[in-house]
């Protein structure tokens, strides 16, 4: 598997970046398949209309967790809809390409990206929880 992944892939997948939780969080989204071994908590504070912070837990496959890796640094600093912006193929470019059939980490990452600013935009003031998947 080591011939599949680039090194950036391996670098996010054996140092993550935003690994952690994050106490005030405004959106938690749940992602993944534990069924099939891939569990991530992704963690997002806002503000003005701005990802502040993000961080996720993780139980998966190195490519997942180095989607969630990359997908948090591409949207911290970012206004929301840049953030809806940031798709599957932006994650796999950041990590310098992604093989064909682990894509669908690049793709759940995306989601709980997508699914935290919907969420965010139609919540008030509690922190809301949803679950995301990158079938």
């Amino acid at each position: 598997m080591a011939e599949l992944f680039s090194t950036k892939i391996w670098d996010h997948a054996r140092n993550p970046r935003n690994l952690g939780l994050l106490t005030d969080a405004d959106v938690l989204v749940q992602a993944g398949d534990p069924s099939q071994g891939d569990a991530f908590l992704y963690l997002f504070k806002i503000r003005d209309e701005q990802v502040e912070a993000a961080r996720f837990l993780a139980k998966g496959n190195p490519a997942a967790v180095a989607a969630s890796s990359v997908a948090t640094e591409l949207a911290v600093g970012k206004s929301l809809d840049e953030v809806l912006a940031i798709g599957p193929v932006t994650i796999a470019r950041a990590l310098g390409g992604m093989p064909e059939e682990k894509m669908y980490c690049c793709r759940m990452a995306a989601t709980a990206l997508h699914t935290a600013v919907h969420q965010y935009r139609s919540s008030e003031e509690d922190p809301v929880f949803c679950f995301a998947t990158g079938a």
